[in-house]
């Protein structure tokens, strides 16, 4: 085991710092560029091109072909090109090692295809492989000679920059990979140490080209909230509560969406568009029985979230339960064959619980979102640290006060979880269909 301090000090080290500064600006840049991209066809399909149509306003049945659509062309990304489109999403998250180059364009194509269609999964699993796959490819134009070790890290480094804003700080995208790929041990520090620097690069490069483009920022954010007090004994026992359900309606979206895709992964091209058209029908059919929008079933929730929030007293409780049904269906659709990542709609799933259940006495409003973000988080990503900070970090300075509350219903729903989720097949003995449903967590495609 060679000394972390000794590597510390050494010459080759520093060159893998300045190697790592020097790749996050252009993928940070290249991550902001996709994320504009997502937003651009989303805006062009669901708004732009109804009207050019002639359709004003834009008809309830919208969503059909789109969806559609979505599954014809990812269906294609995934069974023509390299990779297979990057990992399935009904996996989640877990240890991943450096994507290769030749991936890169089916795992663009297929996220462009399921998240600018409107597809129910977020841009940060594609973001994780693309940044993977960009660092390697830096790599390998720098120095074809590079230790396996040297570029495995700036495999992750890439990875750390193509998130750096997108999840409102870099500090939280870091801890997220860091979570996600166990690492750990007396090599922590020197694992990490070019990841954080990648992503502190990121993060400036994102906070220039919001001012630059007049785009706006693209990271999640959730601003306007009003101020709480702090923890009582009624917001633990709430706290306990939401930890116990929670686990429940997560393991039954990870459940349903690996059975769907064990049946959809031999065929595809003709399933894909159905399972398409069942995410669009649940959204139509949502919009037509409640007065709130298709697109706050469609889509990853990332943008739809602080305004579910900041209009928690426009939603009444039959359409919230209506909501969990109509985006709990399509989430695990979208995750059975779809590519993206599961975190916003994991976190908006969890705002919409915690919304449902501000409606019960003694349980403010912003105490039950940020109770209802980290335990749907942590059932569905099985990380229960990220999912804290997930909850309380983007609650601005609510955050530090409902903190303790979040933390009992973090470990509530991360232990019910446990037990609810199979334990694996012993080395050498093929795995039950129990425990093949099982959400273990993936930043890293599987092949075929």
């Amino acid at each position: 085991m060679p000394d972390p301090r000794a590597l510390l000090r050494s010459r080759s080290y520093v060159q893998l710092l300045v190697l790592a500064a020097l790749v996050g600006v252009p993928i940070s840049a290249l991550a902001y560029g996709f994320l504009k991209l997502v937003d651009v066809v989303q805006t062009a399909i669901f708004e732009d091109l109804p009207d050019q149509l002639g359709y004003d306003p834009v008809p309830a049945w919208w969503p059909l072909p789109v969806l559609v659509l979505a599954g014809v062309l990812t269906a294609l990304a995934i069974t023509l090109l390299p990779g297979s489109g990057g990992h399935s999403p009904a996996d989640g998250f877990k240890a991943t090692g450096p994507v290769p180059p030749i991936e890169l364009p089916g795992i663009l194509a297929a996220a462009l295809a399921s998240l600018g269609f409107g597809v129910v999964l977020g841009p940060e699993a594609p973001l994780i492989l693309m940044g993977s796959g960009l660092g390697v490819l830096a790599v390998r134009l720098a120095a074809r000679d590079t230790p396996e070790q040297a570029a495995a890290i700036i495999a992750a480094a890439g990875s750390f920059a193509a998130i750096s804003s997108l999840l409102g700080s870099p500090l939280l995208g870091a801890f997220l990979l860091l979570e996600a790929s166990g690492l750990g041990g007396p090599m922590l520090g020197l694992v990490l140490l070019p990841g954080l620097l990648a992503a502190g690069v990121g993060s400036l490069v994102f906070v220039g080209l919001d001012s630059l483009t007049g785009f706006g920022t693209l990271s999640l954010a959730i601003p306007g909230l009003p101020p709480v007090g702090h923890p009582t004994g009624t917001w633990f026992a709430w706290a306990l509560a939401i930890g116990l359900v929670a686990p429940f309606l997560g393991r039954g979206i990870s459940l349903l969406a690996v059975a769907v895709r064990a049946r959809a992964e031999e065929h595809l091209l003709l399933t894909m568009p159905a399972l398409g058209l069942l995410i669009g029908g649940l959204a139509v059919g949502f919009d037509q029985a409640t007065d709130h929008s298709a697109s706050d079933v469609l889509f990853s929730g990332q943008t739809a979230l602080g305004p579910l929030i900041g209009g928690a007293s426009t939603w009444s409780v039959g359409a919230l339960l209506a909501l969990l049904a109509a985006k709990g269906i399509a989430y695990s659709l979208s995750l059975s064959t779809f590519r993206g990542g599961p975190v916003f709609p994991a976190m908006f799933l969890g705002a919409a619980t915690g919304i449902a259940a501000s409606h019960l006495p003694g349980l403010p409003l912003i105490p039950a979102v940020a109770m209802g973000i980290g335990a749907m988080c942590t059932t569905m990503l099985t990380l229960p640290l990220t999912s804290t900070l997930l909850a309380t970090l983007l609650l601005g300075t609510d955050g530090t006060n409902v903190m303790p509350v979040v933390i009992v219903a973090v470990v509530v729903s991360h232990v019910i979880t446990a037990r609810l989720t199979p334990l694996p097949a012993p080395a050498g003995e093929p795995a039950s269909p129990a425990a093949g449903a099982a959400p273990a967590p993936s930043l890293t495609h599987s092949p075929g």
